[in-house]
């Protein structure tokens, strides 16, 4: 796992007559390192450069494959071209892929998944993509054509930015990367405004800072030698139907993970599950444990300031006894989540202020313990997208909502939405227009879906519903997901995310997906063996937050000192009577009475660190 940058212009070359006189342009060296050190913490093994006429390339490396080869940027050539990548992710094929290339010809240097796509891209050009299974994203340089190619994966797990110049586009793993170049500014327009009162809602393509966009998940870019440059997608969640019962999809589905969790096992570092007692993660955990032969390591999180344990706490430790795990609670202080060195650095990490409630902050210290005892980590994460595992799904109410189900007015999200929207200002609220905005995006990604025959109206609002968690909802906790764990060099991989598994569950009926009358039936169906029926059978229960009075104390405490702050900026996007409630709420503390305070301090800090230009 790595951080990429760089970028290619090619009205800036060929470069000033200075340049030409010492052979070294020496403003785009000082430039590309600069951009390179934002992303240390990505890659704290190693960095390197490549400057080659119009091109730049950045890398910074975690090593977790060929710990000593492997080393980036990286260049290859035959019959007189030349390629050089950069590449931040992890190929989970790429042992078939180096054989299949080694027949024709290829030979390898390294043992890592690296060359690969490197050697893969030589010889299939942008067709490699599709052959690739993993979380990627990358940039190819072919010298010979003076062209750049830049790819993400299917879903988005690995982040890729960019910012567009007149001769070309820069890119980077995270926007921190691009607004160290000095064609980036922190300038936020309406949209970008009306993004950030979102934070439960991705839009494909877009981030709030006006200058930057995203290369979306399963997309393509192409940048010519004239400067020019061409997207194209090269998948989508289009899956087929299929007429699969229950049990041949539970057992094709088994069949499936045991594939997913062996070939993501694979790693020359040490390798953890992310335990949490549900069906998700204990699912994984088992299957690793099959897989692996020796004792897995598994984590948890839990918190001080209760005399009662996590929810999780007694499902955590019957799976972990059931499967014998080398298991590790991590256990998070109040004093240190209140610690604002911690919100700043969970802030700085996503380069933005939509963290929900202390949510960010415990995954952020969650992450570095684990970090100084493993390198990469299995999380549960996407299976209740992929599978159906949320109470919107099922609720009548979310069903039938002519919006996104996760932001309608009513209980099966606690109406977290609308508790958002509240927090900030009516008149900024209603010259964003931001109902209409919701509205707008709504009927883009219902478009997306494709047309089916009349038939089940069930069936047909459960498969755009499937569709929009996917592309809408998912990518917001993927996006919190890479950011938080690379801020503390964690490699997190998703194996709920894997675009065969994706494409088959998509392609059952939604009665199939509920066949016992339940979320996540399926995935249920085909672990049973492998879990104890208390965890097996547990419900659904969101990730947890501390439940410290004394944390909640000092969130109004330190808001109370900002506002005081002659020069603190919250008052301009902030309700006053929102901010008041904030301060003088005398609830104990729990995710919903903390929300405005929490959201407020996360504005602070980047407003503050960023002082972005707001419309």
């Amino acid at each position: 796992m790595c951080g990429i940058t760089g970028w290619v212009d090619h009205h800036r070359f060929p470069p000033a007559r200075a340049v030409q006189d010492t052979g070294r342009d020496l403003e785009a060296e000082r430039l590309l390192s600069a951009m390179t050190a934002t992303m240390a913490c990505r890659g704290p093994d190693d960095s390197g450069t490549l400057l080659q006429g119009p091109v730049a390339l950045g890398h910074r490396r975690l090593a977790v494959i060929d710990l000593e080869g492997s080393v980036q940027p990286m260049t290859r050539g035959s019959d007189g071209r030349e390629f050089s990548l950069v590449y931040s992710g992890e190929l989970y094929n790429y042992r078939e892929l180096r054989g299949e290339l080694a027949t024709h010809g290829h030979r390898f240097r390294t043992t890592g998944d690296t060359e690969v796509v490197l050697a893969a891209w030589q010889e299939w050009g942008p067709a490699a993509a599709e052959r690739f299974n993993g979380m990627y994203a990358f940039a190819v340089w072919d010298a010979h054509a003076r062209e750049l190619w830049l790819v993400r994966d299917r879903l988005g797990i690995k982040p890729l930015y960019l910012l567009p110049l007149p001769g070309g586009v820069a890119f980077g793993s995270e926007p921190k990367a691009l607004l160290a170049h000095p064609a980036a500014t922190p300038r936020v327009d309406g949209e970008g405004l009306a993004q950030l009162l979102l934070p439960l809602l991705k839009v494909p393509g877009r981030t709030p800072y006006a200058a930057l966009r995203e290369l979306p998940p399963g997309h393509l870019l192409h940048v010519r030698a004239d400067g020019s440059h061409r997207q194209r997608r090269y998948w989508a969640a289009r899956p087929e139907e299929h007429g699969d019962d229950p049990a041949k999809s539970a057992a094709h589905v088994r069949e499936l993970l045991e594939d997913i969790v062996a070939r993501q096992l694979i790693a020359d570092v040490p390798v953890c599950t992310l335990l949490s007692g549900g069906l998700d993660s204990s699912a994984l955990t088992a299957l690793a444990v099959d897989r692996a032969g020796d004792r897995i390591r598994s984590f948890s999180v839990s918190f001080t300031g209760s005399s009662t344990p996590t929810e999780d706490g007694p499902y955590v430790r019957q799976a972990a006894a059931h499967l014998h795990t080398d298991h590790r609670e991590i256990v998070l202080p109040g004093e240190r989540l209140a610690d604002p060195a911690v919100r700043r650095d969970s802030v700085l990490a996503r380069d933005l202020p939509n963290g929900i409630g202390d949510l960010d902050l415990s995954l952020h210290q969650l992450f570095a313990a684990v970090g100084e005892r493993a390198t990469v980590a299995l999380s549960g994460e996407s299976a209740d997208e992929v599978f159906g595992g949320y109470r919107w799904f099922h609720h009548p109410d979310a069903v039938g909502a002519d919006t996104f189900p996760w932001l309608a007015d009513t209980p099966a999200h606690g109406r977290l939405h609308q508790r958002i929207l509240a927090l900030f200002r009516k008149d900024l609220r209603e010259r964003l227009a931001v109902d209409d905005y919701v509205a707008d995006q709504y009927r883009t990604a219902l478009a997306e879906v494709p047309h089916t025959p009349a038939g089940d109206p069930v069936e047909r609002r459960m498969r755009e519903i499937s569709h929009v968690a996917l592309t809408r909802f998912l990518p917001t906790l993927l996006d919190r997901k890479d950011r938080l764990s690379m801020a503390v060099g964690l490699e997190v991989r998703v194996p709920f995310c894997d675009h065969r598994l994706v494409e088959y569950v998509q392609g059952l009926s939604w009665r199939n997906r509920t066949h016992d009358g339940r979320e996540k039936s399926t995935l249920r169906a085909a672990v049973r063996d492998l879990l104890p029926d208390s965890v097996l059978h547990r419900p659904k229960v969101p990730y947890p937050s501390t439940p410290d009075p004394r944390y909640a104390q000092a969130l109004r405490e330190q808001l109370a000192t900002r506002l005081a702050d002659p020069h603190c900026r919250l008052p301009e996007l902030f309700d006053e009577r929102a901010l008041h409630a904030a301060v003088t709420a005398s609830e104990r503390g729990s995710l919903i009475s903390n929300l405005g305070a929490e959201l407020a301090l996360n504005f602070d800090v980047w407003l503050r660190t960023y002082n972005p230009e707001l419309p």
